[in-house]
């Protein structure tokens, strides 16, 4: 892993020329900037399953440490070795942005292995749904003078975050899924990408053959589905976690509940 890795994409962005830097009419008499650069990337959206039903009986602050043990877990487990940037944070979601410009070799699948490294790694039992899609983008700053951010816009995008709602369609029991356009995977070698943990006769990986998916305001598309079927029965669940650290919080003096 190379030490000049970009920790975020505003730091890409002040470091490389940009393809588009002009001002744009609002069509009202003031104007608006469009700043960024056009890069090939892959894009990996994650979520976690049953969110919401999962939350439903915890508190807002409760919530909280739920979504950002998660975050913090999926950086640990599945970043640290890898070129990805963290794009943003969507109340359950993550999406990671993968890149040749951000030092990746093979950005498909640098991602499909960070899928991997989340779900084999998922003692914690938040079962993970990802999207991966990959394609044309621009990253750019998004915004106003008031307030603005870096974020990355195209079609991938899109595509990643509508396999995440994929469920893929098998009769073995599995825990997480990995969803992507079925023409990304062309003719990798499933045992080079998704090679058997070390020690183990068996793999818990199983590569799906495609199938046409019709995808909210997208229509048609062929998707193919890695699943894991290894199933893990935590100790504690992650909703009890969140109630368990909420306590301690408390007890030590650093939670002070409004009411």
């Amino acid at each position: 892993m190379a030490s000049d890795r970009y920790n975020s994409l505003e730091d890409y962005l002040i470091s490389n020329p940009l393809t588009v830097d002009g001002q744009i009419n609002d069509g009202w008499g003031a104007t608006f900037s469009v700043k960024g650069r056009e890069i090939e990337a892959t894009i990996l959206y994650s979520d976690i399953s049953y969110f919401s039903a999962r939350t439903l009986n915890l508190s807002p602050t409760e919530i909280l440490i739920f979504v950002n043990n998660f975050f913090a877990w999926i950086t640990a487990e599945a970043l640290q070795e890898t070129y990805g940037i963290v794009d943003k944070y969507i109340g359950d979601e993550i999406m990671i942005v993968f890149s040749k410009e951000f030092g990746s070799n093979d950005p498909f699948q640098e991602a499909v292995q960070a899928a991997r490294g989340m779900c084999d790694n998922d003692f914690l039992d938040f079962c993970p749904h990802i999207g991966i899609a990959s394609g044309l983008v621009t990253v750019g700053y998004v915004g106003t003078p008031l307030k603005y951010s870096c974020s990355v816009f195209g079609t991938p995008v899109t595509f990643a975050n509508r396999c995440t709602a994929v469920r893929p369609e098998t009769e073995e029991m599995f825990s997480s899924s990995i969803v992507f356009r079925a023409s990304e995977w062309g003719n990798r070698n499933f045992e080079e990408v998704f090679p058997p943990e070390k020690n183990t006769a068996s793999h818990n990986w199983k590569l799906l053959e495609p199938r046409t998916m019709n995808l909210k305001n997208i229509g048609n598309l062929e998707v193919q589905e890695l699943v894991n079927l290894y199933i893990r029965s935590p100790m504690l669940p992650m909703e009890e976690r969140a109630k368990i650290s909420l306590e301690r919080l408390h007890e030590a003096g650093l939670y002070r509940p409004s009411s």
